[in-house]
């Protein structure tokens, strides 16, 4: 077992592409990290990089004790799992999982001894003869992840080892992945897109946008406290809902308003983020996630500070939840970030947020209990958790908490346009 340091890591290609810029990230022995963000934004590359796969342009990896810049790859110790598994078809479960040991000239026992145990840990007893033809996607990507086992490395390299599964095999192999580095405690990077995987599986979480890295927290406090607007865009489905809003105090209370309506700000959220004090009267962006509101019927005796009337665009019914689109006469927070969220989803996301960025509208999501009697095209009123707002500088996008954003200027690194 070994921790991973990158220090300054940073990686230029051949055209002129910075694919990873100045990341600095500490992975714990034994711990799985999951490195996570659009297409594009360099973790493949960050975990190439561990693996000798790619040279770094400048900084340095260290696994355990020993830089390994210029270390080759076979002689790092690790062992990587890819999406496309990577079998050789010709050969048995047994031979597949064997291969490398028998390559670096294992005793027979000692080989049989990995193999087994490995097969044991992965429910693959039974299959160590089959041919990877007779195999399911499950089942193939459990063997490429025993010919990992079976090396006994000081760190598993994952790269995207559920994508090719259907979405019924991810959840299994999620938790078997889960169960397997727990049982094996060996320290692991996992790279996905998919922020469920990362959500589930990792001890820590790192966020990256354009090849830097923007967060790393355990998946409670990037859900909880992201630090800046896209981490806090980025994490959780359906998405954060955003608008831009401005802080006003009447009557010692503090309230936060947009499109025509208004919010009391419960004092405790305020002290907590004395950083807002120099927001009042100044527009910044709040942040609403669809779970912190509730059809108002749903939540008898709520405070009218809380609420907001809209009218139902969609009703999307999910069993235990049901989802209601309405709209808000305000425009879209249209930011770096915000772009970069919507490309990530697809070419119609964006060009939708540019059209309600148009059309000065906002489109929200809630997510209420399946009781609620909310009807498409009908009034309702909508109740806010408002002990869970969020709020960004729109300058730079920071999260606005003690002693960061504390002033509505300064440098943009996220510019609203």
């Amino acid at each position: 077992m070994a921790d991973i340091a990158l220090r300054g890591v940073t990686k230029i290609f051949a055209d002129g592409t910075e694919a990873v810029h100045d990341v600095d990230l500490d992975i714990p022995d034994g711990k799985l990290i999951v490195l996570v963000g659009p297409s594009g934004c360099g973790k493949t590359t960050i975990l190439r990089m561990v693996a000798g796969l790619e040279d770094l342009t400048t900084g340095t990896i260290t696994i355990g004790d020993q830089v390994v810049n210029e270390v080759p790859p076979g002689d790092r110790d690790v062992a990587m799992v890819f999406q496309n598994y990577a079998l050789y078809p010709h050969m048995t479960v047994y031979q597949n999982m064997a291969l490398s040991l028998r390559i670096r000239k294992f005793k027979k026992e000692e080989m049989n001894r990995r193999v087994q145990e490995a097969a044991r840990v992965l429910h693959l007893e039974e299959l160590l003869q089959k041919r990877p033809r007779e195999l399911s996607g499950g089942q193939r990507q459990r063997v490429a992840m025993g010919r990992a086992i079976v090396r006994e490395p000081q760190a598993f390299l994952m790269d995207e080892p559920l994508s090719n599964l259907d979405a019924k095999l991810r959840v299994q192999m999620r938790a078997e992945i889960l169960r397997i580095q727990q049982d094996l405690a060996v320290t692991t990077v996992y790279v996905t897109h998919d922020q469920t995987e990362a959500m589930t599986l990792g001890d820590l979480v790192a966020v990256m946008k354009k090849g830097v890295l923007q967060q790393v927290a355990s998946p409670q406090d990037l859900y909880a406290d992201p630090g800046n607007l896209f981490v806090g865009g980025f994490i959780g489905s359906p998405a954060m809902n955003l608008v831009e809003a401005t802080l006003s105090t009447t009557d010692g209370q503090t309230f936060v308003e947009f499109a025509g309506r208004r919010l009391l700000v419960p004092a405790q959220v305020v002290t907590a983020r004395p950083a807002l004090a120099a927001f009042r009267d100044h527009m910044l962006i709040l942040g609403i996630r669809p779970e912190h509101m509730e059809d108002a019927a749903l939540v008898p005796g709520s405070d009218p500070d809380s609420r907001f009337p809209v009218v139902v665009d969609l009703h999307e019914g999910m069993g235990s939840d049901v989802y209601l689109h309405f709209s808000i006469d305000a425009p879209p927070v249209f930011t770096e970030d915000t772009r970069e969220l919507a490309s990530d989803i697809d070419e119609k996301a964006l060009e939708e947020l540019k059209e309600q960025a148009s059309e000065r509208r906002t489109t929200f999501i809630a997510r209420v209990g399946p009781e609620s009697k909310a009807q498409v095209g009908g009034s309702h009123e909508i109740h806010v958790d408002t002990r869970h707002l969020y709020f960004f500088d729109p300058a730079n996008g920071q999260s606005i908490y003690g002693d960061r954003a504390a002033a509505p200027s300064g440098a943009a690194s996220s510019p609203a346009t």
